[in-house]
Formats: C-alpha cells, structure tokens, sequence
C-alpha cells in the first residue's frame, strides 16, 4: 500500500502528537481500597481487587482523570439506492476528510468512607455525544463488615456488594473497551461493533475466592432511572461466575454471564453508552452531526424493550502473549412495536497481542463478527471488522496507538445507508489516565 508525502507527514505529526502530553506524569499512589487504577496498573484487571492491597488510614478522598485525543484518516463508500426525502437524498455519505476529532475527558472521584467501603463517581467532562459535563455513574461498593462481629467479618471476606447507578458487570468487554476519555485498557482504538456497556440502577452480589467467583444481581434495565409507565417495565436479572487462575506463568480466565429482561420502556443493555464511537462520521448521511450521529460504525440498541443475553469469555496471558475474546448471543424484541416477534443477533470477538519490553510496547489485531436480524428488516444482515496495531506507555500513564481498521457491511437492502458501506484507514490515539 502506497501513500502520499502529505499523508505520511500528517502521520508522524498525529504520533508526535500523541506521545507528547504528561511525558514527565508519574504513578500516582493508590490511597482508596479495592479500586482499580485507571493507569497501566489496571491493565487486565476485570474487577475491582479484594485483596486489602491499600491500608486503611480513616476517612479519604482520590482525585483522578483521563484524556483522549484522536487522529482520523479514514475513508467509506456505499452502494445503497437513492431515497429521497424533501429533494435531499438520506443515503448519500457525508464527505469526510483526515484530522483531529474533538477531545473527551473524564474525572474521577473516590471516596474512603470505612474500611472496606468506599463510594464511586465519574463524570464525563466531555464526549463526542454530551458537549457538556455530566455524571456517569455513582454507586456504593462495599468488602467489610461495618460491624465488628466474627461472623459478618468472615462472610465479608468472601463477599462483595455494589449497589447505586453503575455499570453492570456483564461480559469481561465492558472492562477492556474504551469509556470516554479513559482509553488506557483498550489496546485499540475502537470499541466492538455491538458494544455491551450500561449503567444501570440497582445491585450485585459478589461471592468470590483466589479463583473463582459468582455473582447475581439486578437492575431497573434502563440507563435511567423512571417511575412512569410501570406496566411496560420488569426487572432485570444478571449473572457472572467463572474461574481466574494463575499457573506459574500462565493465566487462565473463563468467565460466563448472562443479562435477562422481560420488558422496558427503553432497554440500553446495548444501547448505554453516552460518550459515542472514535469513528467520526462513518457511513452517515449528509445531514448527519456529531452529537446526534454519535455511534457512527457500531450496531447500537437492537433490543428496546425485551433481551436475553449471554455471553461467554475466556481470556488467556503467558508471558507476553494474551488471547481475549467475546461470543455473545441475544434475543429479544422492541416491544409492542414490533412486528415479527422475538429476533437473535450473535458477535464473535477474537484478539491477540503480544506485549514486551517490560509491557512498555504492544502489537496485535482484532477481528469482529457480527450477524443477525435487525427490527426493520426481514433478511440477516451482517457486519465484520478487522484491526491491526500497536501502543506505547510512554510512561504508565500516557499511551499512545496507532491501528488500521477495515469494516465491511453485508446483505442491508438496497434502501438501507449500510448496504455494500465500507469504510477503513488508519487512527492514531493519545491518552492520558492517573
């Protein structure tokens, strides 16, 4: 593949570019207990750790915040028939260009209130689909008994209990994806092309040893919380077990969930994320903006009302060598609007990396498979994605990626954006997290 003086410039600015935040940015120390690090140090960890890694001095608060910024040269195409809509046709692509994609950030906030209990809240500073600042998520996780009794103090060594608005714990993807501003876990710079992410009101019970674990919980199914039209809406029920295991060098983690909602008003099992793709403008009409076309590439809330979901994910690290993947089933319907009943959707996720000098320097690739019946459309469609790239930690809180990414669209009718749409090229990511 041959490319221009002018593109190999713009590519070596982009990685300059990159490199360049928060060179000097040390490691920050951990002072909240059972919290995940946002930097490096959080690389590969799936849940919060139980372990009393941190002690416990009283009473505290953490600060943290992480940072994006993307380079885009990508390029897309369709072969979708005219529709016309007031002399204006809606499946004509925006015409994009390469360059820089606006900033998102995040800010963090924990807080120690007892040992083994500490309080949660992040806020999205900015994201591609809410300009403005808003609250993600807060919520309660607890891993000690308030109360000094033999009995509470030896079941909460095997316990954990996170309850408020957080986000659910379905699939082991949700933790290595990109949330907003904090890319550090993501060795990519996409998310999946059906992306499993929400936050959700309610609880999970973790009952857990050095291997192995369980977990049950339940939500209100909905990314917000409402009190009106209550006949439309059921619980939703939510599960995990599976083992994580270390033999010398080698880990091995299998893990199996499950997400089952009988009705909603407004489902966001797939649907919850409110910062939006890296990938601005792909495969979106010439009306098309930048807050209200904010998942440009992905399958966004197939379900809206009815899911049964489950997906499975092993994950397995030796050495410098990591093999991740996702398979995901999912049925379900949009409610009384819809008019073919119950529909299934299925995602296949394979990835492999290899890490070395110190874990300092990544490469790897990832393929998605995507397939399915959607609501609107009578015959299966399909969806798959390649990725090829690499990182660097400059240090353990800056990284820096560079990826290619090819997506290709399959058998969407003829009046459908999506039909022969393709779009590939290359990104290039800096992030910040501390």
């Amino acid at each position: 593949m041959r490319y221009s003086r002018d593109f190999l410039r713009r590519l070596g600015f982009a990685v300059a570019f990159a490199a360049a935040p928060a060179l000097a940015l040390a490691q920050l120390p951990v002072t909240i207990q059972h919290t995940r690090p946002t930097d490096q140090r959080g690389v590969n960890v799936f849940e919060p750790p139980k372990e009393d890694t941190v002690p416990f001095k009283g009473a505290s608060l953490s600060w943290g915040a992480a940072f994006r910024q993307d380079f885009q040269g990508l390029d897309h195409a369709n072969s979708a028939a005219a529709k016309m809509v007031n002399g204006v046709d809606q499946n004509k692509l925006i015409t994009v260009g390469h360059g820089f994609n606006n900033a998102v950030a995040n800010l963090y906030l924990n807080g120690q209130l007892a040992k083994g209990i500490r309080v949660a809240m992040t806020s999205y500073l900015s994201a591609r689909h809410h300009n403005e600042t808003w609250v993600k998520d807060g919520y309660l996780l607890i891993d000690d008994s308030p109360i000094d009794h033999p009995l509470l103090n030896t079941v909460m060594k095997h316990v954990t209990v996170k309850a408020g608005h957080f986000e659910v714990n379905y699939g082991d993807g949700h933790v290595r994806r990109t949330d907003n501003g904090l890319a550090i876990f993501n060795p990519f710079v996409g998310n999946y092309i059906l992306d499993a992410f929400t936050t959700e009101v309610g609880g999970e019970v973790y009952v857990h040893d050095n291997w192995w674990q369980v977990m049950a919980g339940a939500t209100n199914g909905e990314v917000r919380g409402m009190v009106l039209n209550p006949g439309a809406r059921s619980v939703a029920y939510l599960g995990k077990a599976g083992i994580d295991k270390k033999f010398g060098a080698l880990r091995f983690r299998l893990m199996g969930s499950t997400f089952l909602q009988k009705s909603s008003s407004s489902q966001t099992l797939y649907g919850g994320d409110r910062g939006g793709s890296p990938y601005f403008d792909v495969l979106e009409n010439t009306s098309a903006t930048e807050a209200a076309n904010a998942w440009s590439g992905e399958i966004r809330n197939p379900f809206t009302s009815k899911v049964n979901a489950f997906a499975v994910n092993p994950f397995i690290k030796y050495g410098g060598a990591e093999f991740f993947g996702q398979f995901e089933t999912a049925t379900g319907n949009n409610g009384v609007t819809e008019t073919i009943g119950d529909r299934t959707i299925r995602q296949q996720v394979y990835e492999g990396l290899y890490r070395f000098l110190d874990d300092k320097m990544y490469l790897g690739g990832r393929y998605i498979d995507f397939g399915g019946q959607l609501s609107g459309i009578t015959s299966h469609v399909g969806v798959s994605r390649y990725t090829v790239g690499g990182g660097w930690f400059v240090t353990p809180n800056v990284l820096t990626k560079l990826e290619y990414v090819n997506q290709k669209y399959s058998d969407f009718p003829a009046t459908d954006i999506r039909n022969g749409g393709k779009f590939k090229g290359f990104m290039v990511e800096g992030a910040v997290a501390f």
